[in-house]
């Protein structure tokens, strides 16, 4: 009996499986954590673009807002406080007696600073007082002489017409004649006398005249002699007056401590030194590539080194040249090593709230002045 044989179904199921090829893996989609991952990435670039593009433009921007903004305001710290500084001196010669002020002083106008010996010039005023006296007398004693000189003319005409007469009389006499020839001449010198000292007479008064300046009626103070007088006491008056020395103007005395009681001075020779510290100004010393746009009265910020609050002022005036025409020593530019320098022109700036116990002449300062147009303004033109 013949059996019938079945293969396993297992057997079958995995000859078959040897057979197939096998299946592909299969692919995983793409979760949605990762597709956001992505998106800010791409984002993050866009801004990159955009900061690399816009930060230039940004700066480019703001340099010409900057630019057309500025240009208003014309700056220089080449600026200096300046004060009016006086050389003191006397005007007469002689030793020191008394001195009344010391280093650093503040003194207003008309305070005593020094006295020089007045005795000397005390005498000399006496001197000159009697001089005076003495021609006013002179002038006196010319008046005296005019009245002679006239008393001797009107003797001299009177004893000329006596004569005159007594020639005439004589002279009838002979031509009819009485009388001989002879007492004719002795009438005719007689006459001839007469007519001398009425001459003589007469130079005496115009001598007498032109003693009084041509004349006889001038008052004694008019005559030159007294007027030269006059002047020698004023001068004598006025050298007394100046032997007391005072400050001719306020501010603060220096270099007074070389002198001393007793020692000599000369007229006109420097002693002290006063500064004026009412009058004080600011000098600027702006190119000449800035006074284009600089006026008179335009307003000024001044800043000084030494304290820390502003000042203000306006702008008073502009120098007649540059600094460098007024220095000793010029620069020469017709040599062939020349270089051309930009060239500074002083600027006066009036100050409006300066102090006078502060500021000090030779101070440094830094200038800012207002034009009141800025590049803007100048491109178009206002």
């Amino acid at each position: 009996m013949n059996a019938r044989v079945t293969p396993p179904a297992n057997a079958q199921a995995v000859s078959e499986s040897k057979l197939r090829p096998a299946p592909a893996p299969a692919v995983e989609t793409p979760a949605p954590a990762a597709e956001a991952q992505a998106a800010p990435a791409r984002k993050g670039g866009a801004r990159r673009v955009a900061l690399m593009a816009g930060v230039p433009l940004l700066l480019l921007a703001g340099g010409g807002w900057f630019w057309l903004s500025g240009g208003r305001y014309e700056e220089t710290d080449n600026a200096y406080v300046q004060q009016s500084k006086l050389s003191l001196s006397a005007d007469v010669s002689g030793r020191v007696s008394q001195v009344m002020v010391h280093d650093n002083e503040i003194v207003k106008a008309g305070d005593v600073l020094f006295v020089i010996d007045p005795q000397p010039f005390q005498i000399a005023l006496s001197q000159s007082e009697a001089a005076l006296a003495s021609a006013r007398v002179n002038v006196e004693q010319l008046k005296v002489s005019v009245g002679t000189a006239q008393a001797q003319l009107k003797a001299a005409e009177d004893t000329l017409a006596i004569r005159q007469a007594s020639f005439d009389r004589t002279t009838s006499l002979v031509n009819q004649g009485v009388n001989a020839n002879s007492s004719l001449d002795d009438s005719r010198l007689e006459l001839q006398q007469a007519n001398s000292a009425v001459d003589l007479a007469n130079q005496q008064m115009a001598a007498a005249t032109a003693a009084l300046a041509g004349n006889a009626e001038i008052p004694t103070d008019d005559h030159p002699m007294v007027q030269a007088a006059l002047a020698a006491v004023e001068q004598a008056q006025r050298n007394l007056t100046k032997t007391t020395v005072v400050a001719p103007a306020g501010g603060i005395v220096s270099n007074v401590s070389s002198l001393n009681v007793g020692q000599f001075i000369a007229a006109g020779a420097m002693i002290a030194a006063l500064v004026e510290t009412d009058d004080t100004w600011i000098q600027a010393n702006f190119k000449e590539t800035q006074l284009a746009e600089l006026k008179v009265g335009q307003p000024v910020e001044v800043r000084l080194d030494a304290y820390g609050e502003p000042l203000h002022g306006t702008v008073d005036s502009f120098g007649a040249a540059t600094g460098s025409e007024f220095a000793l020593i010029p620069a020469q530019n017709a040599t062939g090593n020349w270089v051309k320098v930009v060239q500074r022109v002083p600027v006066r700036i009036a100050l409006s709230d300066a102090s006078s116990e502060t500021l000090r002449t030779g101070m440094s300062a830094t200038v800012t002045v207002d034009t009141g147009r800025s590049t803007l303004d100048k491109l178009r033109g206002q």
